[in-house]
């Protein structure tokens, strides 16, 4: 097409354009269009189905508002989807707050539109609701149609049941997002995109758990012709997963591969720096991790706030508490943050560093005083700040707080109270003259019956009255006072004869006992269990079995002959050789003649008796 394009002139353009688009060339397609002599209508929808896949959204809505507005043809219901279409990614994937087009939900396409909309401006039950009314109104429009399946319909709502269980994985519905998405992935549906992010987010619901099924699933992620179905941020997320994938199965060098690749497509991105750390750090390489951090943000001073935290959490992982505060002391962003004020000062605290921490309140007073003078956030840290200093005993720096506080509400004798106990270790006269603020004791008593009080079912402690003690119960003798305690009889033994004298060495030992002699030597147990695996019971007692049996063959009139004794003798060799040597064994259903036959077959040599179903001992 690209050597014939002169001859061909300007009457194939949109088939060009269209052609190269379907070739994925999206830039090309985007030339071919701008250089065009005439703008057709089919071509602006063709540029604006090219701007939507280059995520130029605000052209594209540009060039869908003026199709509508100038043309009429039974093609407006697609446009109105694809105009909605625009305004959701926006919403997503620019958080746009874009105005109300006014854009009807007769169709289960546009429903499913407006519930993107509102997921990206967090209205996350609207666009629930919003996702159902889409899977009503899409039942209804196929049911209609004869041709479509049961299997077909689901296949449709697919795509609304995978935005249905992301909603619930973001609100923390975890069990049934995951149920959803595992009911999308069964159907198997054509779009691969829906696929790769329907696996993506199951991979993120599993996290470090369940890795086998994760490691399954990120394959669906790799299909062919994803990249041309999802937006950049969605591509970049499960890149992001699969990076952290590799980690958490142990994948060293595949997650630094990824998290490097990452990097280079994202230079300014934190999160691929931070998956490198993260690698660094489970193989204990701690200071290796804090240098990566320190010089990532050297680089980019725009993304050095997020990557400052992990610097002070790994300081603080090793025990340098100061050089986790001074690495919080240097994010200006968060410098004079309530928080960041607090776990400074706690951290401080720590180290017993006091002029630090009240340094850390003087900075952030004096931020919000020139910021926010008399704000709720300007006087809570005024009073952190003065308590803090009493609980140290810094009540000279505590007064000039306090009476600032006091100022701001004169009616508040708690604080009153305070700057007169620091006062008076300054200013004996100035704490008078304030004492007198005070209210009088009959102001600041109140109509409350103590004993009912301490009698409620809150109080801790009861005071309680002492007994009165009468004249007769009145105790005779001082010493009597106090009772003897019984003795307790010792036990004796189950087995003890108070007739016999007890054993006097009976705490020793066995061994060490005047009357031990040692254990008889006897005969030597049978060690039943002893020897090379496989092994049967002792010989001797074999042997001893083989001459009773033998016995009692003779007294019932059985002789055995020559071809009997062999096999037997070649038995008895055998007794305590392994069972590898074992002959085979009949059964009930073989016959006697059968049973003759094999035993007098030499090449047999048992190793054990062979016991049967029915009871015979077969020799």
């Amino acid at each position: 097409m690209n050597s014939h394009s002169k001859v061909l002139g300007s009457d194939v353009v949109f088939e060009k354009a269209y052609c190269e688009y379907r070739l994925n060339r999206v830039e090309s397609a985007l030339k071919t269009i701008e250089g065009a002599s005439e703008q057709t209508d089919k071509l602006k929808e063709l540029y604006g189905q090219v701007l939507y896949r280059l995520e130029r959204y605000d052209e594209c809505k540009a060039v869908y508002t003026d199709l509508i507005r100038n043309s009429q043809d039974e093609y407006e219901e697609e446009r109105k989807t694809n105009l909605a279409a625009v305004v959701a990614a926006m919403s997503q994937w620019e958080q746009a707050s874009p105005d109300s087009l006014g854009l009807p939900e007769s169709t289960y396409e546009l429903c499913y539109n407006a519930a993107c909309t509102l997921i990206g401006q967090g209205q996350l039950t609207e666009a629930l609701n919003k996702l159902r009314q889409a899977e009503e109104v899409c039942r209804v429009s196929l049911a209609d149609d004869s041709d479509v399946t049961e299997e077909d319909i689901e296949s449709e709502l697919a795509v609304i049941h995978s935005q249905m269980a992301y909603i619930m994985q973001l609100q923390g519905r975890t069990e049934e997002a995951l149920q959803l998405y595992n009911q999308v992935i069964k159907l198997k549906p054509s779009d691969v995109g829906l696929l790769a992010v329907t696996a993506n987010n199951i991979i993120t619901i599993n996290k470090d758990q369940n890795v086998f099924d994760s490691k399954k699933k990120v394959k669906l992620t790799n299909a062919d012709g994803v990249e041309y179905k999802l937006a950049k941020k969605q591509l970049q997320a499960i890149e992001f997963n699969k990076a952290l994938l590799a980690m958490y199965t142990n994948q060293a060098d595949q997650c630094r591969k990824l998290s490097s690749n990452l990097q280079s497509q994202n230079p300014g991105h934190p999160r691929p720096v931070l998956i490198q750390v993260a690698q660094l750090c489970r193989e204990k390489q701690h200071s290796k991790a804090i240098e990566l951090l320190q010089q990532f943000s050297d680089q980019h001073p725009e993304s050095a706030s997020g990557i400052k935290l992990t610097m002070a959490q790994l300081y603080l992982t090793q025990g340098h508490v100061t050089k986790a505060c001074d690495i919080l002391r240097s994010i200006e962003d968060f410098k004079h943050k309530p928080g960041m004020v607090s776990a400074l000062v706690t951290m401080y605290s720590h180290e017993e560093d006091i002029d630090s921490a009240i340094d850390i309140f003087s900075q952030a007073i004096q931020h919000y005083q020139s910021k926010q003078p008399g704000s709720a956030t300007h006087l809570a840290l005024v009073r952190e700040a003065a308590n803090f200093k009493l609980k140290y005993g810094r009540k000279k720096e505590a007064i000039s707080d306090l009476e600032q506080l006091w100022k701001q509400n004169p009616s508040d004798i708690h604080t009153l109270a305070q700057l007169i106990s620091a006062y008076s270790l300054v200013d004996t006269d100035k704490a008078k003259s304030l004492s007198k603020h005070l209210p009088s004791p009959d102001t600041m008593s109140f109509n409350v019956d103590v004993d009912e009080l301490e009698n409620s079912h809150g109080a801790n402690y009861v005071r309680k009255k002492a007994a009165k003690v009468t004249g007769e119960n009145l105790p005779k003798d001082q010493g009597e006072i106090k009772k003897k305690r019984k003795k307790k009889k010792g036990k004796l033994p189950k087995n003890f004869d108070p007739k016999v004298a007890p054993d006097l060495e009976r705490w020793l030992p066995m061994r060490e006992r005047s009357y031990y002699r040692g254990k008889k030597k006897g005969k030597k147990k049978e060690q039943i269990g002893k020897g090379t695996q496989g092994a049967t019971a002792g010989a001797a007692f074999q042997n001893h079995i083989a001459k009773k049996l033998q016995t009692l063959f003779m007294k019932l009139g059985f002789n055995l002959d020559q071809s009997q004794k062999t096999i037997y003798e070649e038995e008895q060799r055998s007794q305590a050789g392994p069972l590898r040597k074992c002959g085979c064994v009949f059964g009930d259903d073989v016959s006697e003649k059968q049973r003759r036959n094999k035993l007098q077959n030499k090449k047999y040599a048992f190793s054990h008796f062979c016991w049967f179903s029915s009871g015979t001992l077969i020799l």
